[in-house]
């Protein structure tokens, strides 16, 4: 009998196991893409723009971190994010990620992710995906949990697709799954 990775979403499943398992998957796969360079590695940009690997793990760590803070039940999102001067640069979390270590950058995203799933377990458990978050659209409507995850899927889905790119150009390393047995490093 084999044992799938904790990458593979479930042959079948209920839509929570489902949805679930598409948020992790493409967490592990972005996390692959990201693991084990040094500060230059993470610092890689291509062409004119300005994405790095070492920014994207950071701006996920915060849309994580909002997603699953404020979004959630409008609580903090911890620090970073508390202190940044966000009126001075709304992109802080893609332009600080050089200053950051990549012991740091893999840190905050890993805690970060860890803390969103532990929040989000709490969530279902609490109300499933069908309850209302604090997300509020002008007119009043409030999104529901569903909602708030697949736009969370919907991200890592756009910047795992730019990490594919990013990490090709740093050291040629491509693929759509970890290997088996993979497990994330810290640079």
């Amino acid at each position: 009998m084999s044992i799938d990775p904790p990458w593979e979403p479930p042959l079948s499943g209920s839509e929570e196991q489902h949805l679930l398992g598409a948020l992790d998957r493409l967490r592990y796969t972005f996390r692959w893409k990201a693991d084990g360079l040094d500060a230059a590695g993470l610092n890689t940009r291509i062409g004119a723009s300005t994405l790095t690997l070492g920014g994207l793990l950071k701006h996920l760590a915060r849309a994580e971190a909002q997603r699953f803070g404020p979004g959630l039940d409008d609580s903090a999102m911890g620090e970073p994010w508390d202190s940044a001067d966000w009126d001075a640069d709304l992109d802080w979390d893609f332009t600080s990620a050089a200053q950051d270590s990549p012991a740091r950058l893999y840190a905050l995203w890993d805690d970060t992710v860890e803390r969103s799933r532990t929040r989000l377990t709490a969530a279902l458990a609490d109300g499933g995906l069908d309850q209302p978050v604090s997300i509020v659209w002008s007119d009043g409507r409030r999104a529901s949990l569903r909602r708030s995850v697949c736009d969370l899927v919907e991200e890592y889905g756009r910047h795992t697709g730019h990490a594919d790119l990013l990490r090709e150009a740093v050291d040629g390393l491509v693929g759509e799954d970890p290997p088996p047995g993979w497990r994330p490093g810290i640079g």
